[in-house]
């Protein structure tokens, strides 16, 4: 047990220690400006987490990138925990498509940038980092896909086909995570060695990825915790939205992976690993920027965090003792 801890308090560790050190400064009178936070949110996505993916693909044999089985296993277990949590939130909220859309973005997609990479690398290995690069890469086009569309059917973006579409492209293939996917791939299929001075500096940036966004998350969810009373009186609301994402979805995912075929155990267990993250800040974003569900989503975030130091740390003592079952279908 203790090496189970060793490994998860590190990370909660980190989300604890920005939360501790903004609710001190906030509760002293001393305001954190917003732009400071906005720009280590900018480190984050445009510089450290695309240099991780693109450094983790770059170096990475390109037969073990092409594996449709395990892309398609997974990708369709965030689907349907997505289709879910839609479907419960707009069943609750009479019919608000807005909020089951970023609902169904609270209930399946996890922390992956954040957590993931860091978390999946230190329990399993080097052997993570491809399928933590092709989880990321597909449920980001996945979601990125669904969001803009959902918001254009209920009223809440451009209407005609072609504008969402266009918006909805823009919105996978300018983003720093996948264009730095890309990058690893053709780095990767014509064995392109960046110079030494290069590749130190993407090293740097890499080892830099998760502790500061770790820490930043921790702001992050201070800032928006408007208080412990507001926090309780949203736990009911959102509570079946973290049981489909902290429990139902590595569920799932065992159980397709089990069905479409056979993978490598590291392949499995990181899948895993990925699917019991809690919702990531960019719900949070998300809800903010179609102003809808904002409250929830902020409230999702902060609660999902909490209940995953119980629930994560429990798959990682299943991981590390090797409790956790590969294929259910062992005799297929």
């Amino acid at each position: 047990m203790i090496q189970v801890l060793n490994l998860a308090m590190p990370f909660f560790g980190l989300i604890a220690l920005g939360f501790g050190i903004a609710r001190f400064k906030l509760a002293r009178g001393t305001a954190i400006p917003e732009a400071g936070l906005a720009w280590m949110n900018f480190f984050l996505i445009y510089v450290a987490l695309p240099a991780l993916f693109y450094r983790i693909l770059a170096k990475t044999p390109l037969e073990k990138l092409n594996n449709p089985p395990f892309v398609a296993g997974t990708t369709l277990a965030t689907a349907l925990i997505f289709t879910l949590g839609f479907a419960y939130v707009m069943w609750r909220s009479n019919g608000n498509m807005r909020f089951g859309a970023v609902a169904g973005v609270a209930a399946a997609y996890g922390n992956i940038g954040y957590m993931g990479p860091g978390l999946a690398f230190s329990t399993i290995g080097p052997d993570a980092a491809v399928p933590v690069a092709l989880i990321f890469c597909f449920d980001n086009i996945l979601l990125f896909s669904l969001v803009p569309l959902l918001m254009a059917l209920a009223g809440g973006g451009p209407r005609s086909f072609w504008a969402i579409a266009r918006q909805t492209l823009t919105s996978i293939f300018t983003h720093p995570f996948i264009l730095a996917t890309l990058a690893g791939v053709i780095s990767a299929v014509l064995k392109f060695e960046p110079p030494e001075m290069l590749d130190r500096l993407f090293a740097f940036l890499q080892s830099s990825a998760a502790p500061v966004a770790l820490f930043t998350l921790g702001v992050t969810v201070a800032l928006r915790m408007e208080s412990l009373a507001a926090l309780g009186r949203m736990a009911a609301a959102v509570s079946p939205i973290l049981a489909l994402k902290l429990v139902l979805h590595p569920l799932l995912v065992i159980l397709i992976l089990s069905v479409f075929g056979r993978f490598e155990p590291a392949w499995v267990l990181t899948a895993v690993l990925m699917a019991c993250l809690p919702p990531a800040l960019n719900v949070f974003i998300i809800a903010r920027h179609y102003e809808t569900w904002v409250e929830e989503a902020s409230n999702a975030v902060l609660l999902g965090t909490i209940v995953s130091v119980v629930t994560l740390t429990s798959v990682l003592y299943l991981v590390k003792n090797e409790l956790l079952p590969i294929n259910l279908f062992p005799g297929w």
